[in-house]
């Protein structure tokens, strides 16, 4: 597909991820020993890089049975040659700089298509600098309570040591509802090379993105909506403000400035007004998997 065609047959379109977070730890902080990230008014972080983190891993797992059903509900099926991923470990410098010269590159990685990518070489009119799948960061919709704790291993791993330590290395949000924007936008295909396949692929691996990389530290993290909001036009038909408004939650039990206990304490939108929603091509909730 040329890009001039992936370009002119793409929508704008709006997302709005509500993520939930029950005795879990959506995002460590690094900076912090690996606390669940918080603003300066202890609302929760959940950054951009550590969700599509999570899309990326599916993708490149490919014995994995997310990327299988994924590339099986394609018609025709998914190429594993076409959907590799730049951003992982290992790779080879300077295998990419070749690709980047021969022309394989765009073709090759499927991560640098939608995201974009930070491997820029100078001199180079291939490199892929802006992706057309951009996320926001993900915040709390009330401060979030850190708990942390002790935790003790019963065989020692330290000489002399009878049993294993980990002073408060568990840390996880008691309870948190998160909002994360996303943003569809076709202009950007114009030098990625994204086609619709690859925003169809992504759409599709948004639900499996928390059940499929559960953790020790992150046993319970979902995402309850999923909302998928497609414009009348590549230019767009509605105010990306206006949406992510009317489908975001409000805590409407206790204090909305103190942390939740579950997700009765909130009032959660399920469609949208009519004045926006016949402004749209289509609204759906992805996380209702079939």
């Amino acid at each position: 597909m040329s890009n001039e065609h992936a370009v002119t047959t793409m929508a704008r379109a709006t997302g709005l991820l509500i993520i939930e977070a029950v005795n879990s730890n959506p995002n460590g902080d690094p900076d912090r020993e690996s606390d669940p990230r918080q603003r300066s008014d202890e609302r929760g972080q959940i950054s951009p890089v550590s969700f599509k983190r999570k899309l990326r891993d599916l993708v490149e797992n490919k014995e994995g049975p997310v990327w299988l059903a994924m590339a099986g509900s394609f018609e025709p099926r998914l190429d594993p040659e076409e959907f590799g991923i730049l951003e992982s470990r290992g790779r080879d410098r300077k295998q990419i700089e070749r690709e980047l010269q021969d022309g394989t590159f765009i073709r090759k990685y499927w991560d640098g298509r939608v995201f974009g990518n930070t491997f820029l070489e100078e001199g180079s009119s291939t490199s892929i600098r802006t992706g057309v799948a951009q996320f926001g960061l993900g915040i709390s919709i009330a401060p979030v309570q850190v708990e942390r704790m002790t935790n003790t291993n019963k065989a020692g791993v330290q000489e002399g040591k009878d049993r294993g330590m980990a002073p408060l290395g568990y840390r996880i949000v008691q309870h948190g509802i998160y909002t994360m924007p996303f943003f569809i936008n076709p202009t950007a295909a114009v030098r990625s090379g994204c086609t619709t396949r690859d925003i169809d692929l992504l759409v599709k691996l948004i639900p499996y993105a928390y059940t499929h990389s559960a953790s020790y530290v992150r046993p319970f993290v979902g995402i309850r909506h999923a909302w998928y909001m497609i414009h009348k036009s590549p230019l767009g038909s509605c105010s990306d403000f206006e949406l992510i408004n009317a489908m975001t939650p409000k805590k409407i039990k206790g204090d909305p400035d103190r942390p939740s206990t579950s997700s009765d304490d909130y009032s959660v939108p399920n469609e949208l007004p009519p004045g926006l929603k016949n402004r749209l091509a289509s609204i759906r909730d992805l996380a209702k998997v079939d």
